[in-house]
């Protein structure tokens, strides 16, 4: 079972969600796909993830999180024991989304949503300073990414499996490429052809 978590203004509408959504649809696993749109406060959107994922026997389940989905699927795997894909996470978001604080909007839909100031309460208490088992983890970090710095992502997952994309953006507009061995890391066969043997 994999559980998608999307990054902060994002949706289950976005590129790489979609793209994983239709290449376990491919495979005729759509239904052990999730990827529901998050609330924005962080302590709503774990407490969501949690619930779609309380039954699932951890050796099964793999969390894969884009930027603040990211931080999301860390905390998660941290306390659940198991599996995390890392699409440019981000790794201190309490720094990087004090400027947000306030009203913004979705990326996909225009609609406006309030980024509240104890929101960055929320994002502190989810902090993992150092990961557990690192191979259980999965990083996909592109030197291109325009919103979070990619060495950052590198240093926090020591040991970890890590492809490091040369360019790319924060979106990963390669994503294409890697979805196979993502879906490898999750332990589902899709027919992988070696991208991921970094």
């Amino acid at each position: 079972m994999i559980l998608y978590l999307h990054g902060f203004r994002s949706s289950p509408q976005s590129f790489k969600a979609h793209y994983l959504g239709r290449r376990m649809q491919a495979l005729g696993r759509a239904d052990e796909y999730l990827c529901p749109q998050l609330p924005a406060s962080p302590a709503a959107a774990i407490a969501l993830a949690q619930e779609l994922v309380h039954d699932a026997d951890p050796a099964q389940l793999s969390i894969v999180g884009s930027s603040l989905g990211g931080f999301y699927a860390t905390w998660l795997a941290e306390q659940l024991g198991c599996r995390a894909v890392l699409l440019n996470p981000a790794v201190k978001p309490p720094r990087d989304l004090e400027s947000y604080v306030g009203v913004t909007t979705q990326y996909h839909s225009d609609e406006p949503f309030e980024f509240k100031h104890e929101y960055i309460a929320e994002l502190r208490a989810l902090s993992v300073e150092r990961i557990s088992d690192p191979q259980r983890y999965f990083l996909i970090a592109a030197t291109g990414d325009e919103v979070l710095d990619w060495r950052e992502m590198v240093a926090h997952y020591p040991g970890a499996q890590q492809t490091v994309i040369q360019g790319s953006d924060h979106g990963i507009d390669v994503f294409a490429d890697y979805a196979d061995a993502v879906l490898s890391f999750c332990g589902i066969d899709a027919g992988v052809q070696g991208k991921a043997d970094h």
